[in-house]
């Protein structure tokens, strides 16, 4: 048997038709998806799950190839991303740099923090720092995405030079681009966290779960992303394979939040459930509250109309962007704003207060677990108290944590 050397040079070893190789080529990208996911983040960057030693290193090792990436470097920058969010500190935040530098610059924004080594000092504890990791992955990173263009030439010919540029710049776009760029942009929110993280959409699928932004920054050490019926996230199904084969164990998952209808008062329980599900209970708040504030902003504006205030009233969605977020986050023209129409309504008023007081319970680390009982409890009497029925009916709700 022959070798044909041109018919290699035209082909490679393997020929595909035309939609084989784009197979080819979102088969690779997606495996380099899953070790992001599944390696970099979850269980590196947040130890949301421990990994068999072959299967851990064989991430290491296609990243190497797909990438170039250093497991401490990425780590790092996530970790800092996570801890200093949406500030200037942030390595990536669109809040701060602007969507278009983020998504078109992400890249650029990675390899610049890269460089910081008080970053890498600080936030990429724990990493591998193994021989190979010192002498191989480290000082050769780039030429673990040479090799990947080599085997791609062999198996398809010229053509899988287009699969090398596409593995190339999977990664750049879709971690860097839309994970960093839109998932702190635009897409819809579980969960009111105090950063900008949204879900991009809720199939986790062509990003391997990473999709599902901002259910991850509600409960970042989770190693399941997905939190409601419709949403799927195909990176977790890929960890219960993996552990249904004893190749992983899930360490932490997001908890499930239960209820028992026969408290009448909050109790320890109840403080450590809040503070666990802080950012489900601002969600729910904001949704038990909705129309109590749609209501009052609407008699506000007819109260206008009718000469009574000034006519300059804000909108509905204005006012509740405002009861969303802290005072000291808006911008100066916006809290006098929301301070005018405080003033307007004793209802918005109370609502607002009340909300900045239940987000301050989880911020007061130097009280003791009796001193934060004592003003959750506080705020449920309060609540029940106001002759707001939602908020009365909240406060009954919240007191029924277990």
């Amino acid at each position: 048997m022959s070798f044909d050397i041109p018919s290699f040079l035209a082909t490679g070893l393997i020929s595909l038709p035309w939609w084989g190789y784009v197979v080819v080529a979102l088969a690779l990208t997606h495996v380099t998806i899953a070790s992001v996911t599944i390696y970099l983040h979850r269980s590196q960057a947040h130890r949301g799950l421990d990994l068999h030693p072959v299967v851990s290193h064989f991430f290491r090792f296609w990243l190497w190839l797909t990438t170039g990436m250093l497991t401490k470097e990425w780590v790092a920058i996530h970790r800092k991303h996570h801890a200093k969010v949406e500030t200037d500190d942030d390595p990536h935040s669109p809040q701060t740099r602007g969507i278009k530098k983020v998504f078109w610059q992400g890249a650029e924004l990675y390899r610049d923090e890269s460089k910081n080594q008080e970053t890498l000092e600080k936030y990429g504890l724990g990493t591998p720092d193994d021989w190979i990791e010192r002498n191989v992955y480290t000082p050769f990173s780039w030429q673990g995405c040479g090799l990947m263009l080599v085997v791609n030439l062999a198996l398809f010919g010229p053509i899988g030079a287009t699969i090398w540029a596409v593995q190339m710049a999977w990664i750049p776009i879709t971690a860097a681009g839309i994970i960093n760029g839109i998932g702190h942009y635009w897409g819809y929110r579980n969960f009111l966290c105090e950063d900008a993280s949204r879900n991009v959409v809720p199939w986790g699928i062509l990003i391997g779960g990473e999709e599902l932004h901002n259910n991850h920054h509600a409960y970042g050490t989770s190693a399941k992303l997905s939190s409601r019926w419709y949403e799927f996230d195909i990176g977790w199904m890929y960890i219960r394979t993996l552990e249904m084969l004893g190749l992983a164990t899930v360490r932490k998952v997001a908890p499930r939040l239960k209820f028992d209808s026969a408290k009448l008062h909050a109790d320890f329980e109840t403080l450590q459930a809040v503070i666990t599900h802080r950012y489900a209970v601002l969600t729910s708040y904001a949704r038990s509250l909705k129309q109590t504030y749609a209501h009052e902003v609407a008699s506000l504006r007819e109260r206008a109309r009718r000469g009574e205030l000034t006519p300059e009233v804000p909108s509905f969605r204005r006012v509740r962007q405002w009861f969303q977020s802290s005072e000291s986050a808006l911008p100066e023209t916006d809290r006098a704003k929301l301070a005018s129409t405080l003033e307007s309504s004793r209802a918005l008023r109370t609502i607002y207060a009340m909300r900045q007081e239940l987000a301050a319970l989880w911020e007061r680390s130097n009280e003791s677990r009796e001193q934060l009982l004592a003003r959750l409890q506080d705020w449920c009497h309060r609540a029940e108290s106001s002759g707001i029925i939602p908020l009365q009916n909240f406060s009954r709700q919240l007191r029924s944590y277990a």
